[in-house]
């Protein structure tokens, strides 16, 4: 399999790979405090919509839980199997977390509307993980139905 095909940028490739999804870590998450960003009220939004979210925050030493889920600092800390990882990072950030995203092996990754790296996207694909770009996750689950 060419690790192009682990680019996902169709309409029907994002549809599967949504159907698909159940279980989302997402790194980079605020806290209620911060309710009216992004990095809050999608993943609130994905909880409401009945999927599980795990909480993922690079900020906020303090907290131990947000939308009522114990928080983890690493991605491979996390028990089970992780269908996808929503980043909520500035792209230049993005590779500082790439071990971790490789050691935690999500089938996805995520990279929330605004957020584009190529070189993290190529790594990602070539170790067999989905990798979407720049696009609103919840806009797509809207669209798309997960």
């Amino acid at each position: 399999m060419d690790w192009r095909e682990h680019l996902i940028e169709t309409p029907d490739a994002i549809r599967r790979l949504l159907q698909a999804t159940r279980r989302i870590a997402v790194l980079g998450i605020k806290t209620e405090n911060q309710a009216d960003q992004a990095a809050f009220y999608v993943p609130q939004y994905l909880s409401d919509a009945g999927l599980e979210v795990i909480p993922v925050p690079v900020y906020y030493p303090d907290v131990s839980a947000i939308l009522g889920r114990p928080v983890y600092r690493k991605l491979a800390d996390i028990p089970g199997g992780i269908d996808m990882v929503n980043v909520f990072r500035r792209p230049a950030d993005i590779a500082a977390h790439l071990p971790d995203i490789l050691a935690a092996r999500p089938k996805s990754v995520w990279m929330q509307l605004g957020i584009r790296n190529d070189d993290v996207a190529e790594t990602l694909a070539k170790a067999g993980i989905d990798v979407v770009q720049n696009r609103c996750l919840m806009v797509d689950h809207r669209q798309f139905g997960g």
